[in-house]
């Protein structure tokens, strides 16, 4: 018996192969085409792909440097996205459940010898869309992604959370892997990973790594956090926090000599120390600020911004870093003139800085334009005023006999 998903808007039921008629997949020849050479198609179809789509009523689609792009021109069925669908959740049980159930599931896909995927199938209008996020096979490298040398410190941190946040897609997970891979050639530690999927595949060197799964390894992150704590990591990677449980094991870990790092989905670091304090009712805030104020270490965010040339993305980074000024006001909260924002601006020198200071960087340096600057910037009338020298400049440049 292998379990199909069915094309009814209402559930996603088992039924035995006879029992479903799904057109295969074809090629324009006619000849029929298998998931897996349907992905290898797509990946070689350009460089730098983050993710592919499969929807309804289009052609399969790839995303490069955050531009949409399809691949060949004929549209997919219905039958055809809920027949990928079903090879890619293949056994998996839980997953299958959670798209009959909740209409949409999270797996992890491997595509032998070319490259690993964290897929997302959620149903539409009674039919299933694929999102697939392509995980390179290499671990990248801290020097090759670009990312500031302060990051580097955090590699000989003994203790404490790290938290990397920012947007989906904005590289975070990225961020964690290659600090992870540094550890794990600078030290013989314990790494224990809790994720959801497991994304980048570390291997043992000086260190020992063991990498857990939501739902086939563990039912729970806070299981999983809490759990670790008698396995003897030295350093623990929480996927995501996501709830008032892990938050609270997590600061328990930090607090019990742990190095754990972990990401949350929010814009900046002002806004992660109020998240994790608005998880909590109001009369245990002040205390999850003060345990929150003893044990971060770094708080760093990220975005992706589009370069000028059309060539890519360039990351932008704002670090925020424990020294008796944060820890202050992450405890007492922020206040005119006291502000994590003021602090970074004034810690260059302790390797802090800013959104808005590194994307007036990158305009001066001319990596990314001027608008695009003001679309992703936090403050864009303080930064244009920063700029209007660089603005004023250039439309002088701009204007013939100049």
């Amino acid at each position: 018996m292998v379990e199909q998903i069915t094309s009814s808007e209402s559930s996603v039921a088992p039924v035995s192969p006879p029992a479903v008629a799904v057109p295969p997949k074809r090629s324009p020849a006619g000849a029929p085409v298998s998931t897996a050479a349907l992905l290898r198609a797509m990946l070689a179809s350009a460089p730098k792909i983050s993710d592919l789509f499969f929807s309804p009523g289009k052609p399969p689609t790839v995303e490069i440097n955050g531009h949409l792009s399809s691949v060949g021109s004929r549209a997919l069925a219905p039958d055809h996205t809920r027949q990928i669908a079903t090879e890619l959740i293949g056994n998996n049980k839980h997953a299958l459940g959670n798209l009959r159930e909740h209409g949409s599931c999270d797996v992890s896909y491997s595509l032998a010898e070319t490259s690993r995927f964290r897929v997302n199938i959620f149903m539409q209008r009674g039919s299933c869309v694929i999102v697939m996020r392509v995980i390179p096979s290499k671990v990248p490298d801290l020097a090759e992604l670009n990312l500031p040398a302060e990051l580097e410190n955090i590699v000989a941190l003994r203790n404490g959370i790290v938290l990397v946040t920012g947007p989906t897609g904005s590289g975070k997970s990225s961020t964690l892997a290659a600090i992870i891979d540094r550890i794990n050639k600078q030290h013989a530690y314990h790494i224990l990973t809790i994720e959801d999927p497991i994304e980048f595949l570390h291997p043992h060197q000086k260190c020992l790594v063991h990498q857990r799964e939501l739902h086939s390894d563990t039912t729970s992150f806070a299981s999983a956090l809490r759990a670790a704590l008698r396995q003897a990591p030295k350093v623990i990677l929480v996927g995501e926090m996501r709830d008032r449980e892990t938050i609270e094991i997590a600061l328990e870990a930090a607090e019990t000599g742990h190095l754990v790092m972990s990401t949350l989905h929010t814009i900046d670091a002002s806004k992660t120390v109020e998240r994790i304090a608005g998880v909590f009712p109001l009369a245990e805030q002040h205390i999850i600020r003060n345990r929150l104020a003893k044990s971060f270490r770094y708080i760093i965010s990220q975005r992706l911004l589009p370069l000028k040339s059309g060539a890519g993305r360039v990351a932008a980074l704002e670090i925020l870093k424990s020294t008796l000024r944060t820890r202050e006001y992450v405890e007492k909260g922020e206040d005119e003139g006291k502000t994590l924002l003021d602090a970074m601006r004034v810690g260059t020198t302790e390797g802090m800085q800013h959104f808005d200071g590194e994307i007036e960087k990158l305009i001066r340096a001319g990596m990314i334009d001027f608008e695009t600057g003001m679309a992703y910037a936090t403050n864009a009338g303080n930064l244009r005023l920063e700029l209007a020298d660089f603005a004023e400049s250039t439309r002088a440049d701009a204007t013939p006999g100049a």
